[in-house]
């Protein structure tokens, strides 16, 4: 069990936690600066963090070099600092999102797809909104959220209770967005059966609860199938949902048609989200979490990636 694991057993204003408050308080005022000013600070801090935290700058790197095999390492190079400004520019417009008024984003973000939704919306048995975690990641909630009527999403607690108190607070905030961890299956099926709407990013590497492999970028991936159950047994609607920040700073969100048949086949549903994952990112390939050990999980007898 890791140090904050334990930590979940003590009050949340125990002194071994006084720390993450101080943590806590300074990213509220950081909260205050403008946004121009968090994007440059983004900027900035991104490149910082790109020379420093060189073991993820390499995860990044090894990443792209399978998924996009024709650029150079002068590319590379320039594409993983791309990545860590984007990132960190996601991570500054996250505190925005949990403490700043985001009613400005509503009207100026650009949305794509709202009849899809609608479509999926009408068939009266729920949606689930399969998205991946690009670095709007919590900035993009409530844009999305906005165009729900019964909206929630799917989380995995943090570790430190004073880090996931901060950060499910900001999320839970907008248009009474309902959340369920990754074991409330039953009750998000129950949800989604009386209409509800449910957000799942479910692009990433969970180790032993793979379940299956299906090309990403042409690489044999790792993935769960819970998106498949999920829409089986409550018989929602799927659609699958972008959230990007364009070149000109301005936010878009991409609603895809409902995904006909999904639930049937589970490795075809699998790599039904997976492409289209892979579309968005070759649109911006800077926005994806290239910093997370995607390939961490092989199939049995193919060479590990790190």
């Amino acid at each position: 069990m890791s140090r904050f694991s334990k930590k979940h057993k003590l009050p949340l204003w125990h002194p071994r936690l006084w720390p993450s408050w101080a943590l806590v308080f300074t990213l509220y005022l950081l909260s205050f600066l403008p946004m121009s000013s968090k994007q440059k600070l983004g900027k900035t801090l991104g490149r910082f963090l790109n020379r420093k935290l060189k073991s993820r700058a390499r995860v990044a790197d090894r990443n792209l070099a399978i998924c996009f095999p024709d650029l150079d390492k002068e590319a590379r190079a320039k594409l993983v600092q791309d990545n860590f400004i984007a990132c960190t520019r996601g991570f500054l417009e996250s505190i925005h999102a949990w403490w700043r008024d985001m009613s400005p984003y509503y009207k100026a973000t650009e949305v794509q797809g709202l009849e899809h939704l609608e479509e999926a919306r009408s068939k009266g048995r729920g949606v689930l909104l399969i998205g991946g975690h690009y670095s709007i990641f919590d900035f993009a909630l409530p844009l999305v959220a906005c165009h729900l009527k019964n909206p929630g999403y799917v989380y995995r607690p943090n570790n430190n209770p004073v880090i996931d108190r901060m950060i499910e607070n900001g999320r839970r905030r907008h248009f009474g967005i309902r959340p369920f961890t990754k074991r409330e299956l039953r009750p998000m099926v129950s949800f989604l059966k009386k209409g509800g709407e449910v957000w799942f990013a479910c692009d990433q590497d969970f180790g032993k609860k793979t379940e299956l492999f299906v090309p990403f970028f042409g690489v044999e991936t790792g993935c769960i199938t819970s998106p498949s159950y999920i829409a089986k047994v409550s018989g929602a609607a799927v659609v699958c949902v972008s959230h990007l920040r364009m070149p000109d700073g301005r936010y878009r969100v991409v609603f895809s048609p409902v995904q006909a048949g999904f639930g049937a086949d589970k490795h075809n549903d699998t790599q039904v989200w997976n492409r289209y994952i892979e579309e968005a990112i070759r649109e911006q390939p800077d926005q994806y979490l290239w910093l997370h050990k995607r390939f961490k999980t092989r199939p049995e007898g193919v060479e590990k990636v790190y």
